[in-house]
């Protein structure tokens, strides 16, 4: 393991313990029973005033709701190269090994959402038809910021010309940014869920791009 895979992996790893100690705080700083029901709130007065100076827009919600497809769009093209891949070559082994990697990694990503589904560590400051929902993580702050990484990084690896590169790296990053920022300030979210989500979407990523670079190194 090289320098630059050492530091990649590192920061990985700080971002994932950030994440923890993140949502350790948020059990046991400024609690307060302001949410839905009554139910506990971690840094209530930040989460409140950040909350009451945003509002409620429920299109931006709905808006970005839907704009959530396009990452499920990603994973499922990747899918099918991987797919196509295998049917092609008749083996496994012979998938491209990052491709493979980015498989298990988009699981880890869902199966990290699943836990805290039911784990709930707070719910939303409104219910959404009717229902108190888990909160923490921002679901698709934590989808978005997943996957669009890997899109990036796969472009970069895949496509020659510099042109459509540049552009559909350009393209990702701004969608990623209008989605964490539409999902901060449509109001479905306490701020601490979205900048957990974003401290556990990092760890995540960055620790698939150490992983690839590996790979890399071993292939060549």
């Amino acid at each position: 393991m090289n320098i630059r895979e050492k530091r990649t992996l590192l920061t990985g790893l700080l971002l994932l313990a950030a994440f923890v100690l993140w949502t350790m705080l948020i059990r046991c700083v400024d609690v307060q029973p302001l949410g839905q029901n009554g139910t506990d709130i971690g840094f209530a007065t930040l989460n409140c005033r950040f909350h009451r100076l945003c509002g409620v827009h429920m299109t931006i919600y709905t808006v970005t709701d839907w704009l959530g497809l396009v990452p499920i769009a990603v994973c499922l093209c990747f899918g099918g190269l991987g797919l196509s891949q295998l049917l092609k070559r008749r083996s496994l082994l012979r998938v491209d090994p990052d491709l493979i990697l980015l498989g298990i990694y988009y699981l880890l990503v869902i199966a990290g959402y699943l836990l805290f589904e039911s784990i709930p560590i707070n719910y939303r400051p409104i219910p959404i038809n009717g229902v108190m929902e888990a909160s923490y993580p921002s679901s698709t702050t934590l989808l978005v910021l997943s996957v669009m990484p890997t899109l990036n990084l796969q472009v970069k690896r895949r496509i020659g010309d510099p042109k459509r590169k540049r552009a559909i790296c350009a393209a990702s990053s701004i969608f990623m940014l209008l989605m964490v920022v539409g999902r901060t300030v449509a109001g479905v979210h306490w701020l601490t869920d979205i900048l957990g989500a974003v401290l556990l979407s990092a760890g995540l990523f960055t620790l698939y791009k150490a992983c690839v670079m590996m790979i890399d190194r071993r292939r060549s």
